[in-house]
Parts: C-alpha cells; structure tokens; sequence
C-alpha cells in the first residue's frame, strides 16, 4: 500500500507548534473539560468494541437506522478510513468530488482507480453530469464532503438527493463525511437517512468542540458497517472510554445550548471575515461552517509563498490552496476564539498591505 504524503499535516507539523496564532484551524473553538462529568469509571475497552450498543441505537435513530447499523469510531478520520477498507478493493473504483480533505482522496487512491470530479469556481458548483460520466461498471463508492472543506460549499438537499439517485441507479453506495453539517443554520438530512445506499461518518470535533475527545461514528448499511468493524480490530479496537463517556453528555441534556453557542460564534466569526476580506480586496464564496477558501492577494504569486509570508513575517498559520488542488486561494478558519481570530486578521492584513 502506497499513499500520498498529507500535505497539509506536513505543513501544519512545519509551522504550527511554533506560530502565534493558528488561522488555518477547520474546527470551532474547544469547549473546556469543566463542563463534563469527565469520570467514566474503569478505564478498560468500550464493550463491545463498535460503541455501547443502547447508545448506538439512539446515534441510529438520527439517521432511520438501528444500532447495528451505527460504528463508533475514533474520529471522522477513522470512520472514513474504515469505509473506505471496508468498501474498496484493488479493481474497483471510486468517484471523490474535489476539492476536498486530502484523506477523502488519497486513501481511496492507494487502494483503487479514483475519479474526482472537480467543484466549478468561484461558487463550487457540483456538475451532476460529470459524476455520472466518472461512473464505470466497477464503480463502488461516490465521495461528498457536506458542507464543503476547504470551500464552505453546502450543496442544496436537491444535489445531495440527486446524487443519491445517482448512486442507487450504478448498484453503489455514496459516502457524506458530514462533520460540518450542524453548524448550518438550516441543516439537511443526512445521507444516511436517504436510503440503502447512503453513509454517513461524522464526529464530535468540528461543530461541538469536542476534538480532543477522539470521537465519531458511521452509520450505513448493516454490511458496510460489519466490514468497517472487521477492520476497526485491526486500527483502534475500540473508540475511547473517555470520548464516548463524555459524547453521551454532548449528545444528551447539552445538545441543543452546545450547537447554538456554537453557531452564534460561527455567526459572529464570518461576519468579522468577510468585513475583512471587503477591505482588503479579495474574495470568497459565502461559506457554511467555519472554512472559506480565499482568493490570494495580489502581490504573491501564489498561496504557498501567501502563506509563508504570513507565518514567518506575523506568525500566523493559514492553509495553502495547493493541498486542495487550488494555488489561487489560501483556506482560513475562524472557528477559534474571537481575541485570536481579531488579533491573526490584524496581522495577515499587515502582511498584504507590506506587499501591495
């Protein structure tokens, strides 16, 4: 097994550990531990090793589906990955719509031939033709990322519900890496909940704050989810006590005060950037969540050396478009807390005012 290196990982491992502030972050800003019963009791394996399955069953509920229809895992990263073994053989194909997280591409490409169909700038829209001309015979999987990273993109339920047609029409399944979708005000159903053919994966980090906590999920059909746990003994054997001590709290009784704390920052947050990118000239589709991909300034040729600039000049870390296949854009998130995100636009913007 061959697999790319993860760009952007090596570039956040270059330049974040020493950076004053991280402005490329993909996730809201982390609630504090205070807040839980932080207690699970014996710190042995979840048993069984999928997740507790009471919990699972009401996880399944959110999406139509049973508990044995629901993995938990550590992470969305772990949960793409296992569907991804689960699902994905050498001679078979997969469809991915970029741009993307690198991992939604780069592990279906070390095992099988993968199609991408890119999103049409500036507004990323999803040409349905084009993934059904991407579709082969030995098609087994179609990719979405929804709402978008690194674009912000929230693709309509019409696209989605047309997507899934297309999937259930070629005998395949279509996998949503959802972790964004709660931050949206008006939020769509998930794939999940569409049919047989749909997957969801999704966790607790990006719209709960919840990172550290190392706690996801898949919900799918029954045989994709007894693959994705064959392979889950051979990665984590089970998801962290911690994470799903404390996921029963997040997901129970603080549910509803958690996900409006947190789309109220998002709220506040975006408008702050985008009065930001007015005054500065540049631009961006209006995003959902917390991710925009910004055009680059004028002055460099190029996000790399954009963002170079801005890390060893200011100290702040943004994510180059190139991981994501655009050098023309540069990824700012403004999930983090509102004194750090003012403070890293004071400083990029000084960067770009040098360089005029």
């Amino acid at each position: 097994m061959e697999i790319a290196p993860f760009e952007l990982e090596r570039w956040f491992d270059e330049y974040e550990h020493e950076a004053d502030i991280m402005l490329a972050e993909s996730g809201i800003r982390s609630l504090p531990a205070e807040r839980f019963d932080t207690d699970p009791g014996q710190l042995g394996y979840v048993i069984p090793t999928d997740g507790d399955p009471e919990f699972r069953a009401e996880v399944g509920e959110r999406y139509g589906r049973s508990a044995e229809e629901v993995c938990f895992t550590c992470g969305t990263q772990e949960a793409n990955y296992l569907v991804f073994r689960s699902l994905l053989d050498p001679g078979d194909h997969a469809v991915v719509v970029t741009p993307t997280y690198q991992a939604l591409s780069a592990v279906p490409e070390s095992i099988c031939a993968v199609s991408q169909v890119e999103l049409e700038a500036p507004d990323w829209t999803l040409d349905l033709d084009a993934v059904a001309d991407a579709i082969r015979p030995e098609t087994r999987l179609l990719v979405l990322n929804n709402p978008n990273n690194p674009t912000g993109k929230y693709h309509s339920e019409e696209t989605v519900e047309a997507l899934y047609d297309l999937a259930e029409e070629n005998d395949t399944y279509l996998l949503c890496d959802e972790v964004y979708r709660l931050l949206a005000e008006e939020s769509i159903a998930p794939v999940a909940s569409l049919g047989e053919y749909g997957i969801s994966t999704t966790s607790l980090t990006k719209a709960y704050g919840l990172a550290g906590l190392r706690f996801g999920w898949i919900a799918g059909p029954k045989e994709v989810i007894e693959g994705a746990v064959r392979w889950k003994d051979y990665t984590t054997i089970s998801p962290s006590v911690f994470g799903q001590h404390v996921a029963k709290q997040a997901l129970g009784g603080q549910e509803e005060a958690i996900l409006e704390e947190n789309r109220e920052l998002a709220r506040e947050h975006h408008d702050r950037v985008a009065a930001w990118i007015d005054e500065h000239g540049l631009s961006w589709h209006d995003p959902v969540g917390v991710n925009g991909f910004v055009s680059v300034p004028e002055g460099f040729p190029d996000g790399k050396s954009f963002c170079r600039a801005v890390v060893e000049e200011e100290s702040v870390v943004l994510a180059p478009g190139e991981f994501f296949g655009f050098e023309e854009y540069f990824r700012i998130g403004f999930g983090l807390n509102t004194e750090a995100l003012e403070e890293g636009l004071d400083r990029v913007g000084r960067v770009i005012e040098r360089h005029e």
